[in-house]
């Protein structure tokens, strides 16, 4: 079946599961899929979830997670703009609080990152909204004193309540990818000089790269909001993002490709727009972090509330195989997902204190998950 054969299936499958929670947002969560039990081995092949474990608890609003050379993770809280450094042993410290952030509704402080020669130029870069736009900085680490002052690297990128996407990372090419929203201004997302409902590409000092298909920041176009970045062992760039009503989405990442928001929301099927390959229902999924591990991506689910594994091919032609739902339901809301130095197990945060969860006395949580087999 080839890749537009897979979302039309996957999309009708999926709408016949979970079209009766409706299409808002805010809502429940749909009924409960059948998920597989943690250690069972999937269908497709790939890794297996093995159980979760709590790292650390009291959490809020954990929005990113980006691991150090040695092993501990800092993790950013959106509404509080605290950075915390969290150690593979669940001890919790602070390391600062990012100046300039303004949160309100989905913006705060958004995406961490930490460059690939960390261990020779220790920075920390950050995504933010504050209160004129949103933006990307970095600061310099030092783990006795935390935090040092931000370095502004990208400023401009529109804001809003809701739609500003925040999710950064180094791609295998050491260039710095940052998903952006639209801003709730659909007409932005097809403007290619405007940093809005994009996938941008940059050089570590915020810079346009040398293949850029338009000159500028911009990588792709035609975005919602994306919120999750992961490529595989061939480089490939997997993609998530919030669709509407009708349809949440991964897709794979071109330099140029306009993936068609807001004249189509999932598949166009024409050959102007990079269709998807997985959709899913609104109430499915809501896909926030992404990662790659165990030959899965793996994408947390707001609003579904699930960690989805959605298999790998390695074929260019037919990427991906069948999502399959896991812990459905078991944590709550699931935001960030990424996988630990060494690529044995995945860590996940939940978002039960965003303002659409059900908190627990121990919300938000830290949960590390080992992948088998």
């Amino acid at each position: 079946m080839d890749g537009r054969g897979l979302v039309a299936a996957a999309a009708a499958l999926l709408l016949a599961a979970g079209c009766a929670g409706g299409p808002g947002r805010d809502g429940d969560p749909a009924p409960p899929a059948p998920a597989a039990t943690p250690g069972e081995t999937s269908a497709q092949g790939s890794a297996r979830l093995g159980e979760a474990a709590v790292v650390a608890t009291g959490l809020r609003v954990p929005w990113a997670i980006a691991f150090l050379p040695d092993g501990a993770a800092l993790v950013s809280e959106r509404d509080s703009g605290r950075v915390l450094r969290i150690g593979p042993d669940g001890a919790v410290s602070g390391v600062g609080t990012v100046e300039g952030v303004a949160p309100g509704g989905e913006g705060g402080l958004l995406g961490l990152a930490v460059p690939p020669d960390f261990a020779e130029n220790p920075l920390v870069y950050a995504y933010l909204t504050t209160e004129d736009d949103n933006r990307i900085v970095r600061m310099p680490y030092d783990p006795d004193r935390g935090l040092g002052a931000a370095e502004v690297v990208v400023a401009g990128i529109p804001r809003a309540g809701r739609h500003n996407g925040g999710r950064i990372a180094f791609g295998p090419d050491g260039t710095l990818y940052a998903g952006t929203g639209d801003a709730g201004r659909e007409e932005l997302a097809q403007d290619t000089d405007s940093l809005a409902g994009k996938i941008l590409r940059m050089t570590p000092d915020g810079e346009p790269v040398a293949d850029a298909p338009f000159g500028n920041l911009v990588h792709s176009y035609g975005h919602r909001n994306v919120q999750g970045l992961a490529w595989d062992a061939d480089g490939v760039l997997y993609a998530t993002e919030f669709g509407q009503n009708t349809f949440d989405e991964v897709n794979v990442v071109e330099a140029g490709g306009n993936h068609g928001w807001p004249e189509v929301e999932g598949a166009g099927g024409a050959p102007e727009y990079v269709d998807p390959v997985v959709t899913w229902s609104t109430d499915e999924a809501s896909p926030s972090g992404a990662a790659v591990a165990g030959g899965a991506l793996w994408v947390a689910a707001l609003r579904g509330e699930r960690l989805w594994r959605v298999p790998l091919t390695g074929d260019a032609a037919d990427p991906v195989r069948s999502p399959e739902a896991l812990l459905v339901g078991d944590h709550g809301r699931l935001r960030a997902v990424e996988t630990e130095p060494g690529g044995r197990a995945i860590w996940v945060t939940t978002s039960n204190h965003d303002g659409r969860g059900d908190p627990g006395a121990d919300d938000d949580v830290l949960l590390r998950i080992p992948l088998r087999g």
